[in-house]
């Protein structure tokens, strides 16, 4: 069955809602320590954490890999992978490029790069010798980006306008990979099921996007597999409020185009089909 439902582990993780018990416990710990972060309990290192747990686990942290990150900002998974000897490019939009308002993000392709290994978490020489950086547009992926071992997004691909544009995203990055690769992606998820944002700065993934997209995956010959379970300790029913805080933020009550929901974080691991 690709949905099941029982409390999720960051071992043999699935694609899965983060909860209280994941972010506790020896495997967490062991990627905080390599982060250089104290644990905060917080639902956006744990969609770092994710990621790496699901590539470890696939087999993708391997020197001899290759991987693809999209929107990475300042995050520390291509130091981290870069330590392991894998060869990345990482991408961002509007760094150098205008967008068609003539916007651009403050950093220039140096400063990117050096806010990426922030932390020394990788020597600086051996970053720089596996570490690029590319402009790129998440809607509009150049076709040349192909052959990866695996791609990764942590919270981006909700900001690219509707929910069909980002569903279309995760289609089209596993044109990115090779037979058999791994897409590990995170994004927003709605826990209020009747009430959404489909369209904007950021959208909200409801269960019914969920399982759209895991009968288009399926149908395709991909392998993915669904836990939506919500956690059952009461840190998994604690909402935090505006202005948001840094420590126990899971679930988040957000206000938006006069609509008010629950909100948390929602990490898929898809196997690319081998044919």
């Amino acid at each position: 069955m690709p949905f099941i439902d029982r409390e999720p582990t960051m071992s043999g993780a699935t694609s899965q809602l983060v909860t209280y018990k994941q972010t506790c416990g020896p495997i967490y710990e062991k990627w905080l320590k390599e982060m250089k972060e104290e644990n905060h309990h917080n639902r956006k290192q744990w969609e770092y954490i994710f990621i790496m747990q699901a590539l470890e686990e696939n087999g993708m942290l391997e020197p001899d890999k290759k991987g693809l990150g999209f929107g990475v900002g300042s995050e520390p998974l291509p130091a981290l992978m870069a330590k392991r000897g894998i060869s990345t490019l990482a991408t961002e939009i509007n760094i150098e490029t205008k967008n068609e308002n003539g916007w651009v993000k403050g950093r220039n392709k140096q400063e990117q790069m050096a806010a990426l290994n922030s932390k020394d978490i990788c020597d600086e020489s051996r970053f720089n010798e596996l570490v690029y950086f590319r402009d790129v547009d998440m809607n509009y992926i150049p076709q040349d980006l192909r052959d990866f071992d695996f791609v990764w997004s942590s919270c981006s691909l909700e900001h690219l306008g509707t929910i069909d544009k980002c569903t279309e995203f995760i289609f089209n990055s596993l044109d990115c990979l090779k037979p058999g690769g791994i897409a590990a992606l995170t994004t927003e998820y709605t826990l209020s099921k009747n009430r959404t944002i489909t369209e904007g700065s950021t959208v909200f993934f409801r269960e019914k996007d969920i399982r759209q997209i895991e009968k288009r995956l399926t149908e395709a010959g991909h392998r993915v597999t669904i836990n939506l379970n919500k956690g059952n300790t009461f840190r998994d029913w604690k909402i935090d409020f505006p202005p948001y805080k840094k420590d126990n933020h899971l679930k988040l009550l957000v206000s938006k185009q006069w609509k008010i929901l629950v909100a948390t974080s929602i990490g898929l691991i898809i196997k690319k089909s081998s044919n």
